[in-house]
């Protein structure tokens, strides 16, 4: 007899856990120029040590709409 795994447990291992979804990116923003739900463009802003900061722009009228943060996974090093 083939042993099947309550489908209850699989949500309790760690693969399925917070860890897996580490990163979004949004696709669509409110933009309040626009008072409506726009896509969005993703533009680098500024490299900083703790990660990349993008800014989200609409895809419509190019109205800031938001920020974000991309962690690195390790540290930079910085050459003096």
């Amino acid at each position: 007899m083939k042993r099947v795994a309550d489908p209850a447990s699989l949500f309790s291992r760690r693969e399925n856990g917070p860890d897996v979804y580490k990163e979004f990116d949004a696709t669509e923003l409110y933009c309040p120029k626009c008072n409506q739900s726009m896509p969005v463009r993703k533009r680098l802003l500024l490299i900083l040590p703790e990660g990349d900061k993008y800014e989200y722009l609409c895809a419509h009228c190019s109205e800031s709409v938001g920020t974000k943060i991309d962690k690195h996974d390790k540290p930079l090093t910085i050459i003096t």
